[in-house]
């Protein structure tokens, strides 16, 4: 069985524009943006879904941001044997796609796109490049796996470094029937290039937004919407009839306080106005209380 040594997260760019979407229009850019990001990530929890049932001993590093002579690079899994390292770029690309040669160009409706072999194999290279700096020694092999089963691309060049939806199940089983013993050097490689992740990208693009601007109120975590209804330990969305306990529900509103406004300081106030004055104070403060430390008395108080 696979050693998870590190599972996938969202993305601080992502859990931005999540928690920003249902309180105010996003612009065209962040918009596009934010599907694009979710897009992303769904099809990478969908690969990982695959490699948590290989049998193998193998090792999984999922998500992993490396900066290597000041550029940074991102890999959406590193699969670990012993002999050979896969790196996988997972594509959650739907419809119709076209190669189109001299000069070579990847489409969609007519429209070029960034070439995801080429970006796979920029990948490959510094990532050996990185391998190399801390003397490991291990082949390297590459895959772009296209995730969704609604892909289809015409005129596909002969790349066996391409892995389309029909294939997928193959892929999965020729991983499987890979022969692999790790030591700890293997390990050792593992926890390398875990601490040299670097989380997120510095200084990614912020969408626009002010407190004041921003819609106040709670909304449901599975489909966003704020028609809800508040019992003594529950919230049941109205619209797709989601549960969550009312304790997740504050937790979860107070992480999107800290995310948007990290210069804010978490008061019983501050949270029960962000949550449109559905729960009462006295039960915002038990949460806050049972959660964080409560510094400073009196109206100057606040939790961290």
């Amino acid at each position: 069985m696979p050693t998870p040594k590190k599972s996938r997260r969202v993305t601080k760019e992502l859990l931005m524009l999540r928690a920003l979407n249902p309180r105010m229009a996003l612009t065209d850019t962040d918009r596009k943006k934010y599907y694009a990001l979710e897009k992303g990530y769904q099809g990478e929890v969908m690969f990982d879904a695959l490699t948590e049932g290989l049998k193998n001993n193998c090792i999984v590093l999922n998500g992993l941001l490396f900066k290597l002579k000041e550029k940074h690079f991102q890999i959406d899994t590193i699969i670990i044997f012993q002999k050979t390292i896969y790196l996988i770029d997972v594509k959650n690309f739907e419809g119709d796609y076209i190669y189109k040669s001299d000069p070579d160009r990847f489409c969609k409706n007519d429209t070029e796109i960034d070439d995801p072999i080429l970006q796979l194999f920029r990948s490959e290279s510094k990532l050996r490049q990185l391998l190399d700096e801390y003397r490991f020694n291990l082949l390297v092999e590459s895959y772009v796996v296209h995730i969704n089963p609604t892909f289809t691309l015409y005129k596909a060049p002969q790349n066996n470094h391409v892995i389309l939806p029909t294939q997928i199940n193959r892929f999965i089983r020729k991983l499987e029937n890979i022969p692999s013993n790790l030591n700890g050097g293997h390990e050792r490689l593992a926890d390398l290039l875990i601490s040299l992740d670097q989380g997120d990208y510095p200084n990614a693009p912020k969408p626009t937004y002010c407190y004041e601007q921003l819609r106040k109120g709670t909304c449901c975590s599975k489909c966003n919407s704020f028609s809800v209804s508040v019992g003594e330990r529950k919230m049941v969305c109205n619209l797709c009839g989601f549960e969550e306990r009312l304790e997740s529900v504050v937790l979860r509103s107070v992480g999107e306080l800290r995310l948007l406004f990290p210069e804010f300081k978490i008061t019983t106030n501050l949270v029960f106005e962000w949550c449109g004055d559905v729960f009462s104070k006295k039960m915002i403060r038990r949460v806050l209380k049972a959660n964080y430390t409560l510094v400073g008395h009196g109206q100057w108080s606040f939790f961290e």
